[in-house]
C-alpha cells in the first residue's frame, strides 16, 4: 500500500516547474561544478600515477628504500580520505540547499 501512495504523490509532482525555477537551476549548477571538480582532481592523480611512475622524479629514493612512487601513492590514499570528508561535509549544504528548493516550490503552489 506505501507504493500506491508514493505513486500518487509521484505523479502529483510538477517537475517541468521545479525545473523552471532560478533556484532549483541555481543549485543543480553549484552542485554539478563542486561534483565535476572534485572528480577531475581525483581522476587527474589517479592517472598520474601510471604516468609518473617511471619519471625520474619519483623513481629517487625519498626514505630509505621508499621511493616517490610509494609516497605518491601513500598520498593518493590520503587524497582519497580528504575528498570523501569534503564530499559528506558539502553534501549537508546540498541537502539544506534542496530542502529549500522544495520549499519554495510548496509556497508557490506546489504539491
Amino acid at each position: 500500500m506505501a507504493n500506491v501512495s508514493s505513486k500518487k504523490q509521484a505523479q502529483s509532482i510538477d517537475y517541468h516547474a521545479i525545473e523552471a525555477m532560478e533556484s532549483f537551476n541555481s543549485f543543480v549548477k553549484k552542485k554539478n561544478t563542486f561534483l565535476f571538480s572534485i572528480t577531475a582532481v581525483f581522476l587527474i592523480l589517479y592517472i598520474l600515477l601510471p604516468i609518473l611512475a617511471f619519471q625520474p622524479v619519483l623513481q629517487q629514493k625519498f626514505f630509505g628504500n621508499i621511493t616517490g612512487v610509494w609516497v605518491y601513492s601513500a598520498g593518493l590514499f590520503i587524497m582519497t580520505i580528504v575528498l570523501c570528508t569534503v564530499y559528506v561535509k558539502k553534501a549537508a549544504s546540498f541537502d539544506k540547499a534542496a530542502a529549500a528548493v522544495l520549499a519554495e516550490y510548496q509556497a508557490k503552489g506546489g504539491k
